[in-house]
């Protein structure tokens, strides 16, 4: 699978993709708000990750409003507030066969260049 999740509001994103330009590089680009993840490519980024928590954004508003750092979360949790809310995945996650990017890295720049 090759998919490059992002925010098309998302500035960082935005830039990403300027700079990268994963369409012509064979990606399919899913606008997370517009169409949230599915279970199916969630449970996949989990595997190269490693757990949901890797994946969860911590940034976002709303773990801030719903005081989620006040709370011991499990893989579970994270899984249902990351399937629930775009919100909590972090972006862009892109995902290249068994290689996975989360956030701004330089070796997603350095990798796709």
């Amino acid at each position: 699978m090759k998919k490059f999740f992002h925010l098309s509001t998302c500035s960082t994103c935005k830039t990403i993709i300027k700079e990268i330009n994963p369409a012509e590089k064979g990606f399919k680009l899913q606008d997370i708000k517009t169409e949230h993840i599915n279970e199916q490519d969630l449970d996949q980024l989990k595997e190269i990750a490693g757990s949901y928590e890797a994946l969860f954004n911590r940034r976002s508003q709303k773990y801030k409003s719903m005081n989620l750092k006040d709370r011991n979360l499990s893989e579970a949790d994270y899984k249902k507030l990351i399937l629930s809310e775009y919100t909590f995945l972090k972006r862009p996650a892109v995902i290249d066969g068994k290689k996975l990017f989360l956030g701004n890295s330089k070796e997603l720049l350095e990798a796709y260049q």
